[in-house]
């Protein structure tokens, strides 16, 4: 059973930077899709940042685009989301989501990814 458990999640100012951290298990290939997703309180979730297994292809939202990028540590099984510039409208709970596939592409659709972690809270003062 595959597992995936975000982390790093904290209380940040504004213009600060934070790394938050996905550790993926238990898959039977090292061939998967992440997404970054958020949702605020009273909001929809909704994706951030995705990328493709190679990394090749990815996406971002507008709104976060040059100021967060996504990266894969193979050895540790892990992505990573590096949020730099932090807004406060950037608070939310973050949630990565996985998804085994042999293609390279990215998916933005939240019905499209298999495994779930439980999210990590991230809170920007202002």
């Amino acid at each position: 059973q595959a597992q995936v458990a975000e982390s790093g999640g904290r209380l940040v100012q504004a213009g600060d930077s934070l790394r938050i951290s996905c550790e993926v298990s238990g898959l039977t290939s090292s061939r998967y899709a992440t997404g970054w997703f958020r949702q605020a309180p009273g909001k929809e979730r909704e994706v951030v940042a995705a990328v493709g297994w190679g990394s090749v292809s990815s996406y971002y939202q507008d709104s976060v685009l040059g100021r967060f990028t996504v990266s894969r540590d193979k050895a540790r099984n892990t992505v990573n989301l590096q949020m730099n510039d932090l807004k406060p409208e950037d608070t939310a709970r973050y949630y990565c989501a996985v998804k085994e596939s042999l293609l390279g592409s990215y998916y933005t659709s939240p019905g499209a990814y298999e495994y779930w972690g439980q999210g990590t809270q991230v809170t920007v003062s202002s």
